[in-house]
């Protein structure tokens, strides 16, 4: 059984005890680590045999996720230079996600 699940502006594929890597979760907004967020934006629902879509989210349809732990990505460098205009920049950043843990579909 697997879900497709929009949170945050981005779909993810829910199975159960899968592990998630999401955009950072606030610990002081939104949650801590170690509490649970039920997810209701379902797109999608199959359990093998039957398959519910949703238009656009299916009725009913609920994700609980357990938040983990917080970490950044891999640094990624930005360059620009323009040729003969003595123009160097160098930018860097690294991208901050949550890791969450699947612990229920319901639907």
């Amino acid at each position: 059984m697997y879900a497709i699940v929009e949170y945050k502006g981005n779909q993810y594929k829910a199975e159960k005890d899968a592990v998630l890597t999401v955009s950072r979760i606030d610990d002081v907004k939104e949650a801590k680590k170690g509490d649970t967020i039920t997810i209701d934006t379902v797109l999608l629902v199959s359990d093998g045999d039957k398959v519910s879509v949703g238009t656009p989210y299916v009725k009913g349809a609920k994700v609980t996720v357990e938040v983990g732990e917080t970490f950044k990505d891999d640094k990624v460098l930005v360059l620009k230079y323009k040729s003969k205009k003595d123009y160097h920049r160098l930018h860097g950043h690294r991208e901050q996600y949550t890791k969450v843990t699947v612990k229920d579909i319901a639907f």
